[in-house]
């Protein structure tokens, strides 16, 4: 006869290191009553490395998949993320954009081309000799190509996630409940970078929440009347982004988690991040007295979170003195 191993259901209060797809499995049916998190933002991070494009959206739709069994009834599921990505695309038309306020030379796709009539003969060689510029010149202004070394510029994918995002949620059984708006600080304002296309530089990102159809409580003394007014009932929350962002590029605010789950859960319940990264999520759950699971495939970043948790009573006056201990704990773990 054979023997099933059946592995141990995880423990609140606790941080896991494994692939999120093989432990949300061990998590106690209906014991969440939120799970807050932000995923791998595929943008090219040491973390991503061994994942496609395809691999990332099957990420997605599996993790949030694994969460209907362990959400309790009536509970929710909160998903930060950007709505536009942005990523390196080999399968895009490997096109440079006619950037002319770079231009060193007033040189046009039409002067070329008049020449090249006269010319006809010609190879992109003579056309630069006749102009005094490069070969890779003229090849910019007649096709946009840049041609140096046999190299062409891998153009930018632009992708909409909310879409996935929702017809994943829908497909498990949730039903979008909301979406909360995060507006970072001017990140740029000081900086001396400049894009060289017409593209914004995104400045926000979404809480796309998701409910678990059950009976919801709703209790308005969770919140102050202040935070009520300041937050509780907007859209649109103004918090400024983390300023040491080096270990985890999808590391949010503490107080980002901390108003989901002041607003949606109740003392005691248990909160659960499955790419909980530092260790974000966890400290805002200590420190409104709820219980947290949290979950990593990095070490590094299981090690800094637990240090994190364990650092807890020292830092626990509120979230900027949580946000000093991260940096510092983040700091020393990048040395060693």
């Amino acid at each position: 006869m054979a023997v099933v191993k059946v592995l141990d259901a995880l423990v609140p209060n606790k941080i896991y290191h494994g692939d999120s797809r093989q432990l949300l499995k061990r998590i106690e049916r209906e014991s969440i009553a939120l799970s807050i998190w932000s995923p791998p933002y595929y943008v090219g991070k040491e973390y991503e490395r061994d994942l496609s494009f395809a691999d990332w959206q099957k990420l997605l739709r599996d993790v949030i998949k694994l969460h209907f069994p362990i959400i309790k009834p009536g509970g929710f599921l909160v998903i930060n993320i950007a709505d536009i990505l942005c990523f390196k695309d080999e399968s895009m038309p490997k096109i440079m954009a006619e950037n002319i306020s770079r231009r060193k030379i007033s040189l046009t796709k039409e002067d070329v081309i008049d020449v090249k009539q006269q010319h006809p003969d010609w190879n992109r060689y003579q056309l630069a000799a006749y102009f005094g510029c490069s070969e890779q010149t003229i090849d910019r202004r007649l096709n946009g190509n840049n041609i140096r070394g046999g190299k062409y510029q891998l153009q930018t994918r632009i992708y909409l996630v909310g879409g996935l995002i929702e017809s994943s949620a829908t497909d498990a059984g949730f039903y979008l409940y909301d979406r909360r708006l995060w507006v970072k600080d001017a990140a740029w304002e000081n900086s001396r970078w400049h894009t060289i296309s017409y593209r914004s530089v995104d400045e926000s990102e979404y809480l796309y929440i998701f409910w678990k159809p059950g009976i919801t409580k709703v209790d308005r003394s969770r919140l102050t009347k202040k935070e009520w007014v300041d937050w509780g009932s907007r859209g649109v929350w103004e918090i400024p982004s983390v300023r040491s962002n080096s270990d985890h590029d999808s590391k949010f605010p503490i107080e980002l988690p901390r108003r989901a789950i002041k607003l949606f859960t109740d003392p005691d319940d248990i909160v659960l991040d499955c790419f909980v990264g530092s260790g974000t999520t966890a400290l805002a759950s200590l420190s409104e007295g709820r219980r947290y699971i949290g979950i990593d495939k990095e070490k590094q970043s299981v090690a800094i979170a637990n240090a994190a948790v364990q650092s807890f009573s020292t830092y626990q006056k509120g979230p900027e003195q949580m946000e000093f201990m991260l940096r510092d704990l983040e700091a020393f773990y990048q040395t060693q």
